[in-house]
């Protein structure tokens, strides 16, 4: 396990605390529209964390060309379709470039700054000329407004239960997702970033916000800065 992350409940918990049943079960909400919004039909897509492939498959099915990157094979291996590559995003280097980078699921929000620094560079690396990188942010009141919780229309309940500082900026939450069969837990390290400092992140990678593609501003478009 990663320092800070666990997770309980019935079957394989991967390394961030994530369990690759529960994700199995979880639907797929706006993320295909936004991104197949954002960026040129049929693009050759790197997606950075991809876990068992809610947004993979649905990204296949508006015939985009999917490579799935994730840290854990158990969840890779509900994977279909798409060519799937495991291990850490920090370290990843597949030799090649894609038309998108796609860095959702709050990964930018990783406690651990040298983390977040990898990941990014990751997404600069595989970039192609007139690519782009679509970021998933957190909501702004995401680490204030707790606890919350949200009765999904599938009948399962998802309560973020609580976020409490461990030091250094980092806040060290907890989420619940309650099934009629089953309950999982989640607790990891995230590190809340305004605006300005999300876009200070981007800047230190040779990035910068091209648009925020939806009223929230949790998804942006990201492009490469003059220079870079």
């Amino acid at each position: 396990m990663r320092e800070g992350y666990e997770g309980t409940g019935p079957g394989v918990i991967t390394p961030d605390g994530c369990a690759v049943e529960l994700y199995s079960r979880l639907p797929v909400g706006e993320e295909p529209d936004v991104i197949a919004a954002a960026v040129p039909a049929g693009a050759r897509v790197l997606e950075l964390g991809s876990g068992v492939g809610r947004v993979t498959h649905a990204l296949l099915e508006r015939g985009f060309d999917v490579t799935a990157v994730d840290e854990s094979a158990e969840m890779l291996e509900r994977v279909h379709g798409a060519r799937t590559i495991c291990g850490p995003i920090e370290d990843l280097d597949v030799g090649e470039t894609f038309d998108v980078v796609l860095l959702a699921s709050f990964l930018v929000h990783a406690g651990d700054v040298e983390v977040r620094r990898g990941m990014l560079r990751t997404c600069v690396r595989h970039l192609a000329k007139g690519g782009c990188v679509l970021i998933q942010r957190e909501g702004e009141d995401y680490h204030s407004n707790v606890p919350r919780e949200r009765v999904d229309p599938a009948g399962f309940t998802v309560r973020i239960v609580s976020a409490e500082p461990v030091g250094d900026g980092v806040d060290s939450v907890r989420a619940e997702y309650v099934f009629p069969d089953a309950v999982w837990t989640q607790t990891f390290r995230a590190r809340p970033l305004t605006r300005q400092q999300f876009e200070e992140a981007l800047g230190e990678a040779g990035l910068k916000v091209d648009r925020y593609l939806t009223e929230d501003g949790m998804w942006v478009r990201a492009v490469p800065a003059a220079g870079h």
